[in-house]
């Protein structure tokens, strides 16, 4: 079911793709880098420093995974037109004002996934995320407990998933219609989580964030839970526009008692 699922997802990715507008170019801010690794690998991704960087303190660092209509080497559309939301809510003026942050966008190459709910581990790809994360913590001043991770559709699968992984990393997470592995409750019950959902979804149906909220909730995780009655294939717009998880989300700290 949920390989036929990302199938789905790639087939939605072509409709989407031929959706995508020539002016949807907003990089502003955003740097592009590539990380490359072994002998011929490399992930591109986008980096937004925010503008009140000062090296003597601690900035959090969102990291925002894509959907799957993004997936590519161009190193632009996972930042543009479905994406823009996703990536661009915390590089507003007036978020950045109040929750200055760095950004982190990294790109899936052809071919590759970011979730794999079947499976108790996950993609190398998300790795490849972790590897650059860790760069960036090198490079920056980033606070360590305040690492934050966000995703949507095959993202949302993969905030899961990264979140499964290494629980130990994140102060909280925000996957938007996502699906999960169940079976990583436990892990999951370590991290705050807001998921969000259309209950008319036809792409990833509600159940696959219902499931998880449920299991994680029985876990005894803290997990809160959006469902709109309708929108689709896209729940991004209005959670990534919803104040209320903006400051829910920035309030999160990493081994701190989790505020609702």
């Amino acid at each position: 079911m949920m390989l036929k699922r990302i199938g789905t997802l790639w087939a939605a990715a072509g409709l989407l793709s031929c959706a995508i507008q020539a002016q949807d170019t907003d990089v502003k801010g955003f740097e592009a880098r590539v990380y490359r690794y072994g002998a011929d690998k490399a992930m591109r991704y986008r980096l937004f420093v925010p503008p009140a960087y000062d090296a003597s303190q601690k900035f959090p660092l969102v990291i925002w995974l894509h959907g799957i209509d993004a997936v590519g080497s161009d190193n632009v559309k996972q930042i543009t037109s479905f994406n823009y939301a996703g990536s661009h809510t915390w590089t507003q003026a007036r978020v950045q004002e109040k929750h200055p942050c760095f950004v982190l966008a990294p790109q899936l190459p052809f071919g590759g996934t970011w979730g794999l709910p079947l499976t108790n581990e996950p993609s190398g790809h998300l790795l490849r995320v972790l590897d650059i994360m860790r760069l960036l913590e090198r490079e920056f001043s980033i606070d360590e407990g305040r690492i934050y991770v966000v995703g949507q559709s095959l993202g949302g699968m993969g905030t899961w998933s990264i979140v499964a992984a290494r629980p130990e990393l994140f102060a909280a997470a925000v996957p938007v219609c996502g699906a999960g592995n169940i079976f990583k409750a436990k892990e999951l019950a370590k991290v705050p989580i807001w998921a969000f959902h259309a209950l008319d979804d036809p792409i990833v149906p509600v159940i696959g964030s219902k499931t998880m909220v449920d299991a994680v909730r029985k876990a005894g995780g803290t997990v809160k839970y959006t469902e709109y009655k309708s929108g689709l294939h896209n729940a991004w717009d209005r959670a990534f526009n919803d104040p209320d998880m903006i400051e829910w989300l920035f309030a999160q700290k990493r081994g701190s008692q989790p505020s609702h």
